[in-house]
């Protein structure tokens, strides 16, 4: 009965495909570069394989990610970590039985692309480089960088979808990039004082430049906050979910705010960072387009 219902939801989403506007359908896919970035990043790193050992019908026979490694991690962490690969095996999924999609763009997921992250938050080289895949908080820091980027892409586009089904459908994946990511901050937020070795900086410290730098490249405004950089009243000084201090609701980013950041250029039309040949679908191709 199961398998039989699982069969039946795949086929009414398929049969969404030719139901939907391009402008939904170019506003699902897009998140599909950030959802094989998380993939990638959470299989390699828990298991040290991805996409095209466990799942490799879904990467469209694009590139294989750089420079992904195993991390060094704690039984408990390299659970948790397991555990958010396979829901992102589960979302490229569900938006490739939705719309078409594309191929996995190339990325890189190099320690050296992490290190550059935390060498432009600090405005300085660190000695030694930042290694993600050293251990168990240096991972949650690299985890800090990237999934909370696809989370306010998901907030910033459900207001311009038009059809129940692709409201749906990004609904239930924020739900669960949103549970991700509070699990990420309160994991992080319980060592939010504990000093980096060797840079002596402090956990909570090093989520804030991140947060800024974020906030500096997507051009855009305050979107993006660390674990603890609020005050109100002098009783609180922690931060665990990011928000408006208002109505604490979830910051939302365009497609271009996504890019200038995961580029880590500023510049939805020049690749680099994760995506040294830029990401790829109907959005993210018409900006490269636009540069040449």
């Amino acid at each position: 009965m199961v398998t039989t219902c699982m069969s039946m939801s795949i086929l009414l989403l398929a049969s969404a495909k030719a139901k939907l506007p391009k402008s939904d359908m170019d506003l699902l896919e897009f998140p599909l570069n950030l959802e094989y970035l998380e993939a990638e990043f959470f299989l390699y790193g828990s298991m040290g394989r991805g996409l095209d050992h466990i799942q490799p019908n879904l990467t469209g026979g694009g590139p294989p990610p750089v420079g992904v490694r195993t991390a060094n991690l704690s039984p408990l962490v390299r659970d948790i970590i397991a555990q958010f690969g396979y829901q992102e095996i589960g979302h490229i999924r569900a938006i490739k039985s939705t719309v078409p999609g594309f191929a996995r763009p190339l990325m890189n997921l190099s320690a050296a692309s992490f290190a550059n992250v935390i060498n432009n938050a600090f405005g300085r080289p660190l000695h030694p480089p930042f290694d993600p895949y050293a251990n168990d908080i240096n991972y949650l820091i690299a985890s800090y960088v990237i999934p909370y980027v696809g989370l306010t892409g998901y907030v910033g586009a459900t207001p311009l979808l038009q059809t129940p089904t692709a409201k749906r459908l990004v609904g239930g994946l924020l739900g669960i990039e949103s549970g991700q990511d509070a699990v990420l901050r309160t994991l992080l937020y319980q060592r939010a004082k504990e000093r980096l070795i060797p840079y002596g900086v402090t956990v909570a410290e090093i989520t804030n430049r991140i947060s800024e730098l974020r906030n500096k490249l997507g051009d855009a405004g305050l979107k993006d906050e660390g674990l603890i950089n609020i005050d109100v009243g002098g009783e609180i000084t922690g931060n665990i979910l990011a928000a408006n201090d208002t109505y604490w609701l979830s910051y939302g980013r365009t497609p271009e705010e996504v890019l200038r950041i995961v580029y880590q250029t500023g510049k939805e039309q020049h690749p680099g960072g994760f995506f040294p040949c830029g990401a790829n679908g109907t959005i993210a191709r018409q900006y490269l387009k636009s540069a040449k």
